[in-house]
């Protein structure tokens, strides 16, 4: 069933997404940096979480690409040194994926309940889990490309899977299907064959822009109206 919508070819603001990214990529070094001193600090990374999931209701993964800390920081202070290598399909299996969640959750459910009554240990095991999964994905953004681990995040996961079609890239019929766009995009995805489609259908789709940015034409790809409306 298509998606039927009533598309707004808004301008991407490349410089403000910039500033705002190195910003939101701050954060996330001063959770790294400072919670294991002040585990205050660490209750930032279920408050990211939270947002990220929730926002997959309404706009699938648009978090990711523009709010997450920690992907922020991919795309700003990171992206300085990462490599530019694709990643290998594996890391989209969804049961590499769905794996890795249970995993992760398990573990930090399994750490909470060592000490269920004391915020301060709650806020180290949040600082914790943040810290071996930037590492993760600091190794995966040198070996790959810098969001090689948003490719197997646990949030994404959910917050794609959830909101699979939610707020898709609308693709224009008249494309010319350079690639300038698919090369540009940290996910890999592909865009030009959904030219048909009307719309671009890829969960992993962060809402990031760059394809828009990149695409020689500033008509062929946009962003639905904000309430989807025909």
């Amino acid at each position: 069933m298509s998606i039927e919508t009533t598309v707004t070819c808004r301008p991407f603001d490349s410089e403000k997404k910039t500033n705002y990214s190195w910003l939101l990529g701050l954060i996330m070094v001063a959770v790294l940096a400072l919670g294991w001193k002040y585990p205050l600090l660490g209750f930032i990374v279920p408050i990211a979480m939270g947002t990220g999931v929730a926002g997959g209701i309404f706009r699938g993964r648009w978090v990711c690409g523009n709010l997450c800390p920690r992907g922020s920081f991919l795309d700003s202070w990171f992206s300085l040194v990462a490599s530019e290598n694709d990643a290998p399909a594996i890391l989209r299996k969804s049961g590499l994926r769905w794996g890795l969640l249970v995993l992760l959750m398990g573990f930090m459910a399994f750490r909470l309940a060592q000490n269920p009554g004391e915020w301060q240990h709650w806020g180290y095991v949040f600082w914790q889990m943040c810290l071996m999964t930037t590492l993760v994905a600091v190794a995966l953004g040198l070996r790959y490309r810098a969001r090689g681990w948003c490719m197997i995040c646990p949030v994404g996961t959910m917050a794609g899977s959830i909101g699979a079609r939610k707020y898709p890239l609308q693709v224009d019929a008249s494309c010319k299907a350079c690639g300038l766009c698919e090369s540009r995009c940290p996910m890999q995805l592909d865009i030009v064959k959904y030219r048909a489609a009307g719309f671009q259908s890829e969960g992993d789709c962060v809402k990031c822009s760059s394809c828009m940015q990149a695409c020689p034409s500033k008509t062929v790809l946009s962003w639905p109206n904000r309430d989807g409306s025909s």
